[in-house]
């Protein structure tokens, strides 16, 4: 039986709001924030910078500062142990656990129940009207969604006692979900929850190697492991072989490029869709809603006010006031309490009427190729660590990802150049890896059980390698700067080239 031709006009109602997003953009927007601020008027936040719900948006920038975690932690932490009407109205027991910042191991994002209604399942049903309305002969519902998440495996010591639950945003969303929703995916919240993934890994191909899948939803790393183990279960040479009737992919996290010619390999590219979307724990952001059309759009009345800074500097500008092809850092104001918090992600507008944005990157240098999210602070400090421990110098070094292959998993390739180097590189390597997983808890959840990511590596740097390389870009001297870590291989390629020359 093939249900979807009578669930399909139930999600197509949605899509006349939708199509205003072309022709709406500052009316839905406005609208928007006015009924953020009228949510969230009662809270410590709101009140404490003279925010009502008769605030203008002119008004509203001018009294609330743009703030960073950093200078939210406080007042997350009393939310964590329970205390009300800080960020958001009422009691939050929902925090999604995420790496990112340089004043500690992770951050806590609060997650609302508004936030949850109107940001993130909204975003996820957005998603589906978009994909079904460009897809009229889909038979999404006639079997199951495969979901893959995470747990609630956090490092916070909460009280016995206490109702508050931190750990993976997906972990929130699936125990958070209706039950009738929880009826069209598999696995069993129990095994979607399991924090254990020598366990987990398991259990999800058991649970799904037998079933009629149609899609799957998850971070494309992730699921390429899974889908790997299902194959070999099975003895397939192609996952239609195992699940004929799958037809897409909803993926976001991390870029999909680096895995796509992978997923190609495994999955008939003629009978599969791939739909990329933009939800991370902040938030539900955007979705692609055209094969045809640049960048993913950016959902307008979903929770979410956002604005616009100009990476060059100036005041940050409305949705409505960007300009096409201008790269501008992405700034939130939202249902789940983030009162112009600064995302740290950079975007180029691909479209104005409607928005369409896409990752241009971070404001800061980062490894995010397998949803590790490292960041400097956290390679400095382990790299710090590490050579303390070992009696070893460091003058420079960079790091870069290498991505899974059909025969490797994919791990940190670092390019060291040491003052005084280690007794053994293998021990130091180790050790380094080791010190990371402790500095960052999404690069530890990757590294669990060497199932996602394998360890890092690290490649010694001739004598002088930076400078040489430094000085073939012309920044040698004044603006001696080697980039630590970047999301791709080309800035690490380029240095590899300059090592041990002739």
């Amino acid at each position: 039986m093939n249900p979807t031709p009578l669930i399909r006009p139930w999600f197509l109602r949605r899509l006349k709001a939708l199509e205003r997003y072309a022709s709406s953009t500052e009316e839905l927007q406005r609208a928007e924030l006015r009924r953020i601020l009228t949510a969230g008027e009662r809270c410590l936040q709101a009140r404490s910078n003279g925010i009502n719900r008769h605030t203008s948006r002119e008004d509203f920038c001018g009294r609330m500062e743009i703030a960073d975690y950093a200078s939210l932690r406080p007042l997350v932490m009393r939310m964590i142990a329970g205390e009300p009407d800080l960020l958001w109205p009422g009691v939050t027991r929902r925090f999604a656990q995420s790496s990112g910042t340089s004043d500690g191991k992770s951050k806590y994002i609060p997650v609302t129940d508004a936030s949850l209604q109107r940001n993130h399942y909204r975003g996820a049903s957005d998603t589906v009207t978009l994909y079904l309305a460009r897809n009229p002969k889909s038979r999404l519902f006639s079997g199951k969604a495969f979901i893959l998440g995470g747990s609630f495996s956090n490092e916070l010591s909460l009280p016995a006692n206490s109702k508050t639950r931190v750990g993976d945003l997906s972990a929130n969303l699936i125990e958070a979900m209706s039950p009738l929703a929880n009826i069209a995916r598999i696995p069993s919240r129990h095994t979607a929850l399991m924090a254990d993934w020598s366990r987990k890994l398991p259990a999800l191909v058991e649970a799904s190697m037998n079933r009629n899948i149609t899609n799957i939803s998850g971070v494309p790393s992730w699921f390429l492991t899974v889908i790997r183990r299902v194959m070999e279960r099975k003895g397939a040479t192609e996952l239609h072989e195992v699940w004929p009737n799958l037809e897409v992919f909803f993926h976001g996290g991390i870029s999909f490029a680096p895995y796509r010619e992978l997923y190609d390999s495994l999955i008939d590219p003629a009978r599969m869709n791939y739909v990329e979307t933009y939800n991370a724990s902040e938030g539900f952001f955007a979705v692609r809603d055209r094969a045809d059309a640049p960048g993913l759009l950016l959902l307008l009345d979903a929770g979410v006010f956002f604005e616009f800074r100009p990476i060059g500097g100036g005041e940050p500008l409305a949705a409505w006031e960007v300009e096409e092809g201008t790269i501008y850092e992405m700034i939130i104001t939202a249902t789940n309490g983030l009162w112009r918090f600064p995302l740290g992600d950079t975007v180029k507008i691909e479209t104005v009427n409607p928005l369409r944005i896409s990752i241009a990157g971070r404001t800061k240098s980062f490894i995010n190729a397998f949803g590790e999210e490292v960041m400097v602070h956290n390679t400095d400090a382990a790299l710090a660590k590490t050579c303390a421990r070992l009696g070893c110098k460091v003058l420079d070094y960079t790091a870069a990802p290498v991505y899974t292959t059909d025969h490797s998993r994919g791990h940190h390739q670092w390019l060291i150049e040491f003052a005084t180097p280690p007794r053994s590189i293998d021990e130091f390597a180790a050790e380094l890896d080791a010190a990371l997983t402790r500095e960052n808890s999404d690069y530890q959840a990757k590294r669990q059980g060497n199932i996602f990511l394998a360890p890092l590596t690290v490649t010694v740097a001739s004598k002088g390698l930076f400078d040489r390389w430094l000085a073939s870009t012309g920044k040698l001297g004044g603006q001696r700067k080697v980039p630590r870590l970047a999301n791709d291989r080309h800035l690490i390629d380029a240095m590899l080239k300059f090592n041990n020359p002739g």
